[in-house]
C-alpha cells in the first residue's frame, strides 16, 4: 500500500509538473558577439546539469540575439515577457545594452541577472535587476593596486575608449586608486569604439616613457591596439579589464599578446567550488577542452543563481518571489567562485588577475573584496 501510495504521488507530481520559462538576452552576432556566445554556452550547458525543480517543473531557455543592439536588447526583453511570458530574464553582456533589459524588467516586475555588466551605476534605485559580475570600481581599482604594489610601477598612462560607460568607470577606478598608492598618471588618451588606427595614440605613449598603460576597452580595439604598438616598438607593459577575457583577444592579436596582463572573474584551472568543479567536468566532456572563458562561467552562474532562486520559490513560483530570493543570495557557491548578492543586486565576490602566455591565458593572483 505504502509503494502505491508513493508511486501515485510520483505520477500526480509529473502530471502536474509545468515548462517555465527563462528568457535569454544576448549578442549572439554584431561586433561583442564573443561575450554572448560565451555566454550562452554556459548557459545551456548549468540548464542541462539543473533543469528540473525539486517539484519536478522544467526550466527551459527562451534565446534572443540583441546583435549588440540597444534597441534590438531593448525589444528582445519585451517580446520575451510580453509573448514568450519568461518568469525571469538573463542577460545582457555590455552595460549599456543591459541598462535597456533593465529598463524592461524594473517596468514589467520581471527578475534580471545579468552576467557581465559592470558599470558602477547599472543598479541604482533597482528593485527588480541583480548581477553576479563585479563592478568596475573594484575591478580598475583592484589592478591599480597591483600594478603599483606587486609589479612596482610608479607611471601610467591610461587610454580609453569615452563612447563607452564601462571604460569611462574603469579608467575613473584605475586613476583613482593609482594616485592614492603614490603612483602617476603621465596621461589619459581617449579613444572611440571603431577606431582603427592607433598610430598617433602610440607615438604619444613612446614619448612619455611610461612603466605602465592601462587599456580598459573591448578587445576589438584592443587587439588592434596592442599588434600596432608592438609593431612600432612599443614594449611597455600592457594590462586591461574583464574586455579583453575571451579567446578572441589573444586570437585577434596573436603573439602581440604576449605578456599582456588583464583582470577576469574565473580561472578553469583552479576551480574553487564542487559546482565549478561539476562544470568543468561537464564542460571538457562536451567541448574536449577544460580551457573555457569567464563568460562562459558567468554565464552559468546567472542561470545557476537563478534556478537556486526558483528553487527556493518552487511553493510560490512568482516573479516577486524569485526576485526576492535572489537578492538574498548567500554565499552561493558558484561556477565562478563564492557569490553573495545584497538587497541592491550588487554582488560581492574576489577577481583573479591572468597574463597571457605563449598565447594562453594563465593565472597570476586572486584578489579578494
Amino acid at each position: 500500500m505504502k509503494k502505491i501510495l508513493i508511486l501515485m504521488s510520483i505520477l500526480t507530481l509529473a502530471i502536474n509538473a509545468k515548462e517555465v520559462k527563462i528568457g535569454v538576452v544576448l549578442p549572439l552576432s554584431g561586433a561583442v558577439a564573443a561575450y554572448g556566445q560565451s555566454a550562452l554556452e554556459g548557459i545551456k550547458l548549468a540548464n542541462s546539469m539543473q533543469n528540473s525543480l525539486s517539484n519536478n517543473d522544467t526550466i527551459s531557455l527562451v534565446v534572443v540575439d540583441t546583435k549588440g543592439d540597444k534597441i534590438e536588447s531593448s525589444s528582445a526583453a519585451n517580446r520575451l515577457v510580453s509573448q514568450d511570458k519568461v518568469i525571469g530574464l538573463i542577460g545582457e553582456m555590455v552595460t549599456a545594452n543591459t541598462l535597456q533589459v533593465i529598463k524592461v524588467a524594473e517596468d514589467k516586475k520581471i527578475p534580471l541577472i545579468a552576467p557581465a555588466a559592470t558599470g558602477d551605476k547599472l543598479l541604482e534605485k533597482k528593485l527588480y535587476s541583480s548581477r553576479v559580475c563585479f563592478m568596475d570600481s573594484f575591478q580598475g581599482s583592484s589592478l591599480a593596486k597591483y600594478a603599483f604594489e606587486k609589479l612596482s610601477y610608479k607611471t601610467a598612462v591610461v587610454v580609453l575608449d569615452q563612447s563607452t560607460d564601462y571604460s569611462l568607470g574603469l579608467a575613473r577606478a584605475f586613476e583613482k586608486t593609482f594616485k592614492e598608492q603614490g603612483g602617476t598618471i603621465l596621461k589619459s588618451i581617449k579613444i572611440n569604439s571603431g577606431d582603427k588606427d592607433f598610430k598617433a595614440v602610440i607615438s604619444q605613449i613612446k614619448g612619455l616613457n611610461t612603466d605602465f598603460i592601462y587599456l580598459p576597452i573591448y578587445y576589438t580595439e584592443a587587439s588592434l591596439f596592442v599588434r600596432q604598438a608592438r609593431n612600432l616598438g612599443l614594449d611597455t607593459p600592457i594590462g586591461s579589464a574583464d574586455g579583453v577575457a575571451d579567446e578572441t583577444f589573444v586570437s585577434l592579436s596573436g603573439k602581440a599578446s604576449e605578456g599582456y596582463i588583464f583582470t577576469d572573474s574565473f580561472d578553469s584551472n583552479n576551480p574553487s567550488t564542487k559546482l565549478s568543479e561539476e562544470f568543468i567536468s561537464s564542460y571538457e566532456k562536451e567541448k574536449k577542452s577544460r580551457e573555457l572563458s569567464n563568460f562562459t562561467a558567468m554565464g552559468a552562474d546567472a542561470y545557476f543563481v537563478m534556478f537556486n532562486a526558483m528553487n527556493t520559490c518552487v511553493n510560490n513560483l512568482t516573479s516577486e518571489c524569485i526576485n526576492d530570493a535572489i537578492h538574498q543570495t548567500k554565499n552561493f557557491e558558484g561556477v565562478s567562485g563564492v557569490i553573495n548578492i545584497d538587497k541592491t543586486g550588487n554582488a560581492t565576490r574576489s577577481l583573479v588577475v591572468k597574463e597571457i602566455k605563449d598565447q594562453k591565458p594563465v593565472y597570476k593572483d586572486t584578489i579578494l573584496p
